[in-house]
C-alpha cells in the first residue's frame, strides 16, 4: 500500500481532501495489519499443535518401542539369572565328582595290594574299570557343558546390554521430545545455552524405518539368545539327568560286584576253614598210624629175632639130628614171612610219611591261602566299602 503525499496546496493551507485520504489509508495499513497480525498468530498456534501432535505421536512411538525392548531385556535378564543358576549346578555336579573319582581310583589301588594269586581281573575290578571310565567321561562333558555355558551368559550379557544402551538412548530421546512438547516461547531462553553447546555436534541422518530396524535388530538378537539359553538349559538339565542316572546305575553295578565278590570270598574262605581241621585231624591220625606201624614192626622183629634164634639154636643139635623137619621147615617159612611183613610194614611207614609230608604241605598252603582270603576280604569289605560307603550321587 502506498503513502499518498503529505504535501499542502500553494499558500501553504492543507489539503482537507487529502487528509482524508490519509486517514482511510492509515486505517486501511492498520487493517491490513491487524489481519497479517492474526494469520501469523493462527499460523503459529497451528504449527505449535500440529508439532505438539507429532511431538506426542513420536513420543508413543518411542514408549511403544521402550516397552517392547524393556519386556525382551527382562526376558534376558530372567534367562540368564536361569541359566546362570543352572551353571553353578553344573560346577557343583563337576566338583561333586571329584570325590567319587578319587575314592574309585583309591579302590583300584587298594585292591592292588592283594596277594599276587588275588590280583586277577575279577568282576569288582571290570566294574572299577568302567566306573572310573563314566566319571571322567562325565566330568569331562560337564566341563564343555560348563564353558559353554558361560559363552552363552557372555553372549546374553551382550544382548543386555545392547538393549540396555538402546532404551538409555530412546528414554533421553523421550525426554527431549517430551521437553519440546511443553516447550513455550518463555521457556526457551533456558533452554538456549544447552542448544548451542550441542549445535556443533553433527546429526546422524537415521530414516524412522532404520531408527525402527534398530530395535528390531536388537529385539530379534536379544530373542535368538533367550532362545539359544533355553535350548542350552534344556540340554543342560537333560545331560545332567542322564550323567546321574549313568553314574548311578554304575556305582550300584560296582556295588554289587562287591558285595558278590565279597560271599564268594567268605564261601571260599568258609570252605577251606572247614577243610583245615579235617586235614588237621588227617595229619594227626597219620602219626598215630606211623606210631602203629612202629610198634608192628617192632613186634615182628621181635617175633623175626626169636625164629632166627630158634633156628640157629637149632643149628647147634649133633649132626645126625640136623633134621630138616617139619619144624625146620616152619622156622623158615616164618623168618620169611615174617621178614616180608617187617618190609611191608616198613613201606607203609614211608608211605606214611609221604602222606603226612602232603598233608603239611595242603595245611601250609590251604593256611596260606587263608590268610590270602582274610587280606582280600579286609581289603574289599572293610576298606573299599568304608571309603565308597559315603558315595552319594546327587542331582544338582
Amino acid at each position: 500500500m502506498s503513502v499518498p503525499d503529505y504535501s499542502t496546496q500553494q499558500g501553504g493551507r492543507p489539503d482537507l481532501k487529502n487528509m482524508e485520504i490519509m486517514l482511510n489509508h492509515s486505517e486501511l495499513f492498520r487493517a491490513e495489519s491487524r489481519r497479517l497480525i492474526l494469520e501469523a498468530d493462527k499460523a503459529c498456534r497451528r504449527m505449535q499443535n500440529d508439532d505438539s501432535k507429532r511431538f506426542g505421536q513420536r513420543a508413543r512411538d518411542i514408549q511403544f518401542l521402550k516397552k517392547e525392548l524393556e519386556l525382551k531385556l527382562e526376558e534376558v535378564i530372567l534367562e540368564t539369572d536361569a541359566l546362570t543358576a543352572l551353571q553353578s549346578r553344573g560346577l557343583k555336579a563337576l566338583e561333586g565328582i571329584k570325590e567319587p573319582l578319587r575314592v574309585t581310583v583309591l579302590c583300584l589301588e587298594e585292591r592292588m595290594k592283594r596277594a599276587p594269586s588275588e590280583r586277577v581281573e575279577d568282576d569288582v575290578e571290570r566294574e572299577l574299570l568302567k566306573e572310573r571310565e563314566v566319571l571322567e567321561g562325565v566330568a569331562s562333558l560337564l566341563e564343555r557343558i560348563v564353558e559353554q555355558m558361560t559363552e552363552q551368559i557372555r553372549l546374553n550379557r551382550s544382548a543386555k546390554y545392547h538393549l540396555e544402551h538402546d532404551l538409555k538412548e530412546k528414554s533421553e530421546a523421550q525426554w527431549i521430545d517430551n521437553s519440546c512438547a511443553i516447550m513455550t516461547t518463555h521457556s526457551i531462553t533456558n533452554l538456549q545455552l544447552s542448544t548451542n553447546k550441542n549445535s556443533s555436534l553433527p546429526s546422524l541422518a537415521v530414516t524412522p524405518k532404520q531408527w525402527e530396524n534398530i530395535a528390531d535388530i536388537n529385539i530379534a538378537k536379544a530373542e535368538q539368545q533367550k532362545t539359544n539359553s533355553q535350548s542350552m538349559r534344556a540340554l543342560v538339565e537333560s545331560v545332567l539327568e542322564q550323567t546321574a542316572a549313568d553314574m548311578q546305575k554304575q556305582l550300584d553295578a560296582t556295588t554289587k560286584a562287591f558285595q558278590m565278590h565279597i560271599q564268594e570270598i567268605k564261601s571260599a574262605k568258609s570252605q577251606m576253614e572247614d577243610k583245615l581241621p579235617k586235614i588237621l585231624s588227617e595229619i594227626t591220625s597219620q602219626e598215630r598210624l606211623r606210631e602203629d606201624l612202629q610198634v608192628a614192626i617192632t613186634e615182628n622183629e621181635h617175633f623175626l629175632d626169636l625164629a632166627k634164634t630158634r633156628l640157629a639154636l637149632r643149628l647147634q643139635r649133633p649132626g645126625k639130628e640136623q633134621c630138616h623137619d617139619l619144624v625146620q621147615a616152619q622156622l623158615l617159612a616164618d623168618i620169611q614171612h615174617l621178614s616180608a611183613h617187617i618190609n611191608k610194614l616198613r613201606e607203609e611207614a614211608a608211605q606214611s610219611q609221604d602222606e603226612q609230608r602232603a598233608l603239611v604241605y595242603c595245611q601250609l598252603k590251604l593256611q596260606e591261602d587263608i590268610d590270602m582270603k582274610t587280606s582280600s576280604l579286609y581289603i574289599d569289605e572293610v576298606i573299599c566299602s568304608q571309603h565308597r560307603e559315603p558315595i552319594m550321587i546327587h542331582m544338582f
